[in-house]
């Protein structure tokens, strides 16, 4: 089996690669960034804060660097938490806080597009499928 890495990309998977990456790296810079400087919160501690919304992005970034199909996959549950932040701070904030929960759920979607898309097409490419209910031999 040849190794992932000499496998050539399409152009169509290495877009949905960049267009994943921008969005989890957009909302790897914005988490700090909102939490911390831009409209901290007015209850509690910003770092807890920080730490439970932050803190996650950090388990798919090494396999987000990598190009790794599966990380890409697995990322998508992670990017949940993002989706639901957004929404509920688009229903009830107002101001900049609106603002940065568009903000956060434009890369939100992003990512959850580009890496749903790129672990499909790249494990196409890498001849990777997950086996059909009614082709387990189990049965």
């Amino acid at each position: 089996m040849q190794h992932s890495s000499t496998i050539a990309m399409s152009a169509k998977t290495a877009r949905y690669l960049l267009l994943g990456r921008l969005g989890f790296f957009g909302l790897w810079l914005l988490q700090p960034l909102w939490i911390l400087w831009l409209a901290p919160p007015q209850l509690g501690s910003a770092y807890t804060l920080l730490a439970v919304l932050w803190l996650p992005l950090w388990f798919p970034l090494y396999g987000m660097l990598k190009g790794h199909a599966y990380t890409l996959a697995w990322a998508n549950f992670i990017v949940m938490i993002y989706f639901l932040h957004s929404l509920t701070n688009l229903w009830v904030s107002t101001g900049m806080q609106q603002f940065l929960a568009v903000l956060e759920l434009l890369l939100a979607s992003m990512m959850f597009i580009g890496c749903t898309y790129y672990a499909r097409y790249r494990g196409q490419e890498l001849g990777l499928k997950i086996p059909k209910l009614k082709d387990d031999p189990r049965r």
